[in-house]
């Protein structure tokens, strides 16, 4: 499983990569991998929502199951990724860059501090 050094990962796997107050945010390769051939994302409503941590900001969609997706850090989500609509399948081939979800503008940064670094992430989902 590809874990990439620089992004903060969640225990259910998501991750979110930042740049001051603005983060993008996806579903990890072990996440992806586990779901299985993606077919659907349904995120776009939440653009213009504040979303507090943790709570679901969408659901991704796969031949055998639905799974809601969750937000590492209270935002507002400022951005869809419209390139997956018609190509949900570049989360199962490229979750780290181009199968990116939403971006969100933080409102709390300081709750980066609870998630996983890449070394953590690992070792999670090595258990």
């Amino acid at each position: 499983m590809k874990v990439i050094e620089g992004l903060k990962y969640t225990k259910n796997h998501e991750w979110i990569k930042v740049d001051g107050d603005l983060a993008i945010v996806g579903i990890t390769d072990f996440a992806q991998s586990q779901l299985g051939d993606i077919v659907f994302v349904d995120a776009a409503d939440s653009v213009g929502e504040t979303i507090e941590k943790g709570e679901s900001f969408g659901s991704i969609e796969a031949v055998k199951t639905v799974e809601d997706v969750f937000l590492p850090a209270s935002g507002e989500i400022i951005e869809f990724n419209e390139e997956l609509e018609g190509k949900e399948e570049v989360i199962n081939s490229d979750p780290y860059e181009g199968g990116w979800i939403v971006k969100i503008k933080l409102s709390n940064p300081d709750e980066l501090d609870d998630l996983l670094d890449a070394e953590a992430y690992k070792a999670h989902i090595a258990e």
